[in-house]
């Protein structure tokens, strides 16, 4: 079993360069608006409710895909590196497959926040998370995460040995897939 951790800011590309590895292995594509997009019908994800239970469905699907016979699973991640509760979440997440004996591998995006504003707009962004389809109100979030919150590691931060930083500003998401399954022989 295999478990990459794909995590960086919004509109980076987390998703779609998930979808392109996911074309070129055998793993599998958990995006984190799978689950969010499952319960905003109900309540907003800004509430408690919400969260609990976005939370609670992803938990039970990393259980059950730790579990399994699948060879592995891709996993985005919005990580506030200024958050706490953030670096918890991720130990906890990656705890669940560690403890099955999974192989755990750390893959980081960035690019600049211009390139990030314009790839908020894509058809295939806007198809795949319907509570982005705000685009004054996304791009607002975007924009004030960026602010607010640390949305890359410090130089060294991350520890882990199977750990890539990649600036995607410049590449498609079929490059950054295939600089990814290279660098972990995947």
């Amino acid at each position: 079993m295999k478990f990459i951790l794909l995590f960086g800011p919004q509109a980076i590309g987390k998703m779609t360069v998930g979808h392109e590895l996911e074309k070129i292995t055998n793993l599998k594509l958990f995006h984190n608006h799978m689950t969010i997009e499952l319960v905003s019908p109900f309540f907003n994800y800004s509430t408690p409710t919400a969260k609990r239970l976005v939370n609670l469905f992803r938990e039970e699907i990393f259980k059950e895909v730790s579990s399994s016979e699948l060879e592995g699973l891709i996993f985005t991640f919005l990580w506030y590196f200024d958050s706490k509760e953030d670096w918890d979440y991720a130990e906890k997440v990656i705890k669940i497959f560690k403890d099955k004996g999974a192989e755990i591998y750390f893959v980081e995006l960035e690019a600049n926040e211009e390139e990030r504003l314009n790839r908020n707009k894509t058809e295939h962004r806007l198809r795949h998370k319907p509570s982005k389809r705000n685009i004054e109100w996304s791009e607002n979030n975007l924009k004030k995460s960026g602010l607010e919150h640390r949305l890359n590691s410090k130089e060294g931060e991350i520890k882990e040995k199977n750990y890539i930083r990649i600036d995607n500003t410049n590449l498609s998401p079929e490059d950054v897939a295939h600089k990814i399954k290279s660098a972990f022989n995947l």
